[in-house]
């Protein structure tokens, strides 16, 4: 008999405990819940993913719940102002739409709107052996080399542009996710007003190739280029000197004389003439 009791002592107790670890539960979840509600703020992101240079569209968007101690700056919380906006950089699923990351007001979608301000697009022509042709990337950064002859007409490989961002692959101004190394005809880069000058003075003076950078290496080197003679390690090539033009003297011409000379065995005499 005092077994029993104690079995049913500990079974009530088992049941109370039960009800006690479920209604705590309850009211915490419920107490988080409640708290959440009234701490968050709709902020806008995207719906699925959105390309850089693409309109936006209000299909492209959605709104979701975000922690209110936690703001965003430069973030929406209403679709309706961003319709017909241009993203400059590409958004994620769930990715907040940022001003920052979109072009000014009255923008068109396409090239023209995600060159920064101040800065300049120009197309250079690459084919299978210049340079990275196929794995230049919009987005990318890349260095730009010239290869041409010098006044000494020695073949001459010399970086002039460094950290050029690529704006477009052969009028592609988006990156796809399943994207393949392809050539291409032409790779537009983002300049400055004096690097469009010199890229376009390198591309009249010789051959145009690019190399390939890493995303987040902004260092700039300074090289004194490479040399035809130098790769091949022989000696540089000495012009001859050009011979220079046979110059006439200016001066008197010796007279000549219009006498009549006379030899008589070992002395001669001049004979003037009458």
């Amino acid at each position: 008999m005092p077994k029993q009791k104690a079995l049913i002592f500990l079974l009530i107790s088992l049941l109370l405990s039960g009800i006690t670890i479920w209604a705590a539960v309850r009211w915490v979840n419920h107490q988080i819940s409640s708290r959440v509600t009234h701490q968050s703020v709709k902020v806008v992101v995207a719906a699925i993913p959105i390309q850089a240079g693409e309109s936006i569209r209000p299909g492209l968007l959605k709104t979701m719940d975000w922690p209110s101690n936690e703001p965003i700056v430069g973030g929406y919380s209403d679709i309706g102002p961003l319709s017909e906006r241009v993203a400059i950089t590409p958004f994620s699923i769930g990715e907040p739409i940022l001003e920052s990351h979109l072009a000014p007001q009255g923008s068109r979608a396409g090239l023209s709107s995600l060159i920064a301000s101040g800065m300049r697009a120009i197309s250079v022509h690459v084919n299978d052996v210049a340079g990275v042709a196929g794995f230049a990337l919009p987005g990318n950064f890349v260095d730009v080399l010239v290869a041409f002859q010098d006044d000494q007409n020695h073949m001459v490989s010399k970086i002039v542009l460094q950290n050029v961002r690529v704006l477009a692959v052969a009028q592609d101004v988006t990156l796809k996710e399943d994207v393949k190394a392809k050539v291409v005809n032409a790779v537009t880069l983002e300049v400055t007003p004096d690097q469009a000058e010199a890229l376009d003075l390198a591309k009249s003076v010789g051959t145009v190739s690019l190399v390939l950078r890493n995303q987040v290496d902004k260092n700039q080197v300074v090289t004194p280029g490479a040399r035809k003679y130098e790769l091949l390690g022989a000696a540089p090539a000495i012009p001859k000197p050009t011979p220079a033009p046979v110059s006439h003297r200016v001066g008197r011409v010796p007279a000549v004389s219009s006498g009549v000379e006379i030899i008589r065995g070992t002395s001669h005499a001049n004979a003037v003439p009458q």
